[in-house]
Parts: structure tokens; sequence; C-alpha cells
């Protein structure tokens, strides 16, 4: 066996007692600093912020549209008759996947089928709150063609589609870099997206565990408006919840650079980026796309366009992809840049709101924040329809080449997780509260109780997910039961940095934790530098 280097040594969780005196201590530095309204002492000094573990830095990439059995369903066996040859190592853990009686007595209307290289662009399935539903027939799992499938691909020539589509899996010779994370470092087989639903509910749920607190307001006025879409099911006030994918308020880029009128969504309540500032921890929401290109009737303008393998191009930047630009406290609507390289992640014009080119930056520059969110340009988020497996994989292999090849590594845990399913066929099912709304619930949640503050449209857990953690305290070649969601993320994020609950029911009450995927003893996984075209491994090394 490789011996590890001497510098790593056993470090055991800070008991009970232990983070007791680390929240004394920061709130006497806070006490020290002025008062209730000065930043924590601290906060001066990034790396000196307590946390519960070795980890220092967080960076969650947040990938587009994927169910479980989609990527993993098949894990660890791939066929190899084309694309990127895959292996598993020997004793690779069995996961929760697409059992022969699946894979060839389905109860959907079509059997699941494998996807190479070649189709690795398809059409975009139907993933909405109450489409997804159905799907689940109470439980049956059984509804998928009939209620989230889109086979056509109308007017998308360059798209592949056939009947079943939405019952359709990659295996380890088209998801390579995906499989190989999992290969050396630690998967869950048991993650679920906190409701059901698209991209935004899903992205509001990883930064609060909060769909409700909603309020429609008009695209340039921001007046309050009632509209069905951007707040579903709205209180005497207009309040309501997030069921849709409605552009955020305070954001310029909203509504096509406001160059279209349609209502916008404003949320209330906080979020994990104010809690991270009352703790003075440094974070930040990068996106591709975010920086703008110009702007136009006193708006910014994001216009920067790329291509996907198939030679579609798509505006990298997409507002409702941003979950901070709906929160006040939290938005950069102007889409300012931050006031230099080492004010990434602090509290500047930019307001924790950049573009993916900043993040690079901060990481070159050694000032990488303690808790970043990283989203891909559209045309590499993994979204079918305009992106796919083989762009997402370049971005996401390109980044941790970059996160590992940092000195910070060695403190960082990085986790790959999904907004949504796309309406892509999986067969789990873990339902923990319901909702009653009956324009837009069906069986499967109205006979489920609604226990998170009785707010209406807000059932859950929706479709599974993948989730991987990347980090040199990552178990390896692990394979993770405990039920998780979305809102696991947040609650490791708040856990770690001592910030408390989000509140107002939010999810984070109920989530299962990320720590079995992890060893906090001592670091036992290597880097792994993948190819980001192939996803090939080129190298290990300490």
């Amino acid at each position: 066996m490789e011996k590890r280097p001497g510098r790593w040594r056993r470090r055991r969780l800070l008991g009970a007692g232990a983070l007791a005196s680390v929240a004394a201590l920061v709130a006497v530095s806070a006490s020290a600093a002025g008062g209730a309204d000065a930043q924590p002492l601290l906060s001066l000094r990034p790396d000196w912020t307590p946390t519960a573990t070795p980890i220092k830095h967080v960076v969650v990439i947040f990938g587009e549209n994927i169910s479980f059995d989609h990527y993993f369903g098949t894990y660890p066996n791939a066929t190899n008759a084309d694309g990127t040859p895959f292996t598993a190592a020997r004793n690779t853990p069995q996961v929760n996947g697409l059992s022969p009686q699946l894979l060839n007595n389905n109860p959907n209307a079509y059997n699941p089928k494998r996807l190479g290289p070649a189709q690795a662009l398809t059409c975009d399935q139907d993933h909405g709150y109450s489409s997804e539903q159905k799907a689940f027939n109470g439980g049956k799992m059984d509804q998928f063609v009939e209620h989230t499938e889109r086979e056509k691909c109308t007017g998308q020539p360059v798209l592949f589609g056939e009947p079943g589509l939405v019952m359709d899996y990659y295996d380890g010779n088209t998801v390579t870099g995906m499989w190989n994370y999992a290969q050396h470092y630690a998967m869950s087989d048991n993650s679920y997206n906190t409701t059901f639903g698209p991209s935004t509910p899903g992205a509001l749920n990883l930064i609060s565990g909060q769909t409700h607190g909603a309020q429609a307001l008009t695209s340039v006025t921001h007046q309050p408006t009632t509209d069905a879409y951007a707040v579903a099911s709205p209180n005497a006030q207009g309040v309501g919840t997030v069921i849709n994918d409605p552009d955020p308020a305070y954001d310029d880029c909203s509504d096509k650079n406001h160059t279209a009128t349609d209502n916008l969504a404003s949320m209330g309540g906080q979020n994990i980026g104010d809690l991270l500032n009352q703790r003075g921890v440094s974070w930040g929401w990068f996106q591709g796309g975010f920086r703008p290109t110009g702007s136009a009737n006193g708006f910014a303008v994001c216009g920067q366009k790329h291509a996907n393998v198939g030679g579609q191009a798509s505006v990298d930047y997409s507002p409702h992809h941003e979950p901070f630009q709906y929160y006040k406290s939290t938005a950069n609507p102007k889409h300012l840049a931050p006031s230099s390289v080492k004010a990434i992640g602090q509290t500047d014009q930019a307001n924790h709101q950049y573009d993916t080119s900043d993040f690079d930056a901060s990481l070159k520059a050694g000032s990488m924040p303690a808790v970043s969110f990283l989203k891909a340009p559209e045309y590499q988020d993994g979204h079918a329809g305009y992106s796919d497996p083989l762009d997402e994989q370049q971005f996401v292999a390109g980044e941790i080449n970059k996160i590992q090849a940092s000195p910070d590594w060695r403190s960082t845990a990085i986790v790959l997780a999904y907004d949504d399913s796309d309406g892509w066929y999986d067969h789990a099912s873990q339902l923990i509260n319901g909702s009653q709304d009956s324009t837009q619930d069906v069986g499967l949640c109205t006979g489920t109780p609604t226990v998170l503050g009785q707010y209406a449209d807000r059932c859950g857990y929706g479709p599974r997910l993948p989730l991987e953690v990347i980090s040199p305290y990552s178990k390896v070649n692990f394979v993770d039961h405990t039920r998780t969601d979305q809102t696991s993320v947040l609650s490791f994020i708040e856990d770690n940095w001592f910030t408390g609950k989000i509140g107002d029911h939010s999810f984070d009450t109920r989530s299962g934790g990320l720590w079995n995927m992890f060893n906090f003893w001592w670091p036992q996984a290597k880097k792994v530098t993948l190819d980001p075209k192939s996803g090939a491994v080129v190298h290990t090394s300490w």
C-alpha cells in the first residue's frame, strides 16, 4: 500500500462542546468589533473561519436535468460497444439501478434502451411539477411515456429522438467522467429532487430549501401582480410558491434581456448567502455568461453564445438558473464585476454574483471563496435540447482539474448535484411532504400529509438525481444509501460553517446528511485528473 504524505494528520470532527466554544468565540469577536451589525473579526481571514470538519472550501457544481437512472442505471457495467472504454475496479459496489427485470420487462410502455455517444444530443423531456407526479402514478413509476415523454424533436434535426426516449439511459462509455469520479470518490444512489418540477424550484431548494414565499412582479416597474405561471397558489397578499421557471425579478438579463414583458418572480425570506454573510464567510455563485456583453435601454445585456457538440448555439446565461437573483438581498441586477480578484467572495458591488471566469481567476490567485456554486453556460450544463453529456463533461472535468491543481484542494469538497430530472425515467420514489392543491397536485401528493408549514405546491421528494462528492476526504469507490436531497448540500454548508438553519419550514430540517460520504479521520482519496473530452483517467497522484 502506498504511504500517504506525512503532513496529513488524523483529525476528529469537533464535538458538541467544541462547536459551542467556536460559536461563542465568533460571537465575542463580532461584539468586540463593534456590536451586532459589525462583521466578525474572523471574516478578515477566511481561512480562520472555524468549520466543523477539515473542509474549508465547498464547491457545488450544479448541473441540469438528469435522473439517476439516466446516468447511472447500469453502473458499474458498461457495454464498451462504442465511446470511451470503461472497466470498473474490482469490488466496485452495486447501485440501486436498472435490474434485469426493469431493463427487460419494465412496467412502462417501453423498456429502457442504452444511448451511445452518437445519441448524446436528445430531445428535452417534460419535467413539469404536475407531469412528473402523473408519471409516478401513485408510486408505481409506470406512466413516464404518457406524461413526461417528448420524443419527436420537432424542428431539431441534430437531436436524437425515438419512441420511448424518456426511458433511455447512458452508460460509462458516454458519461465516462461521471463514472470515473464515482470509481475514485463517493456517490449516492438515494438522493432526490427536493420537490417535483423544473430548474427554478430545484435551484431555490439548493440555496434555501424553500420554494414558497414568491411574489409575482411586473417586468420593468416591479409592481405586484397575479400570474399563475410565476407564482402558484398565492394568498391574499399575492405570496405563493414557485413550481415553474419564471425569470428572477432582480436581473437585468431576465425576459430575454428585457425585450419581453413576462412577469417575474421575487423571493422573500433568506437563503444560504444571507446566513454566510452573517457569519463573515466568503461565498459566491458563478455562472457562465453572467458577464454582460453590453447594455440597452438602461439594462445590462447577456448576449454571449456558444455552440454544443452538434453545432447548436445558445445564449450562455439563463436567468432562471440563477437562484440568488430572486432575492433582493443577494442579487446583482446590473451584473457588475467584482471590484478586484481579491474581492471575489467578499461583499462589494458584485454582491457575490459572478461569471465562471471570476471563479477561475480567484482560484488562480489563491483566494477561492469558502463556498462556491458553479453553473456552466447553457451549452455545457447537461440540459437536453441544447446541451448534452459530452459538453457537460468538458465543463465539469475542466473545473475539477483546476481545483485539484490548487493548494486549496487538500481542504476542498466538490459536490456534483443537479437541479431536476428533466422527466427522464427513474424507478425510485420517496415521498415525505404532500400538497393538496387540486389544480396542480394528483393523488400521489394529495394523499400524503403536508408536514412542512402547510404551504401548497411543495410536494416532494421528486425524482431521484445523481449526487457525487469529490474530495481528499471522500470515501473511495463508495456508494452511499443514505436518503438525501438537494437541501442535504445546503445542510452540509450550514453545519460546516455553523450558520444555523434557514427557517420558515425549509426542507433543510428534514434532509439526510452527506456525512457518510466522507472519512474525516484522514484524507484517503487521490487526485484524479480526467481528460475533459473523453472522460478517461489521465493520471492519479497525491
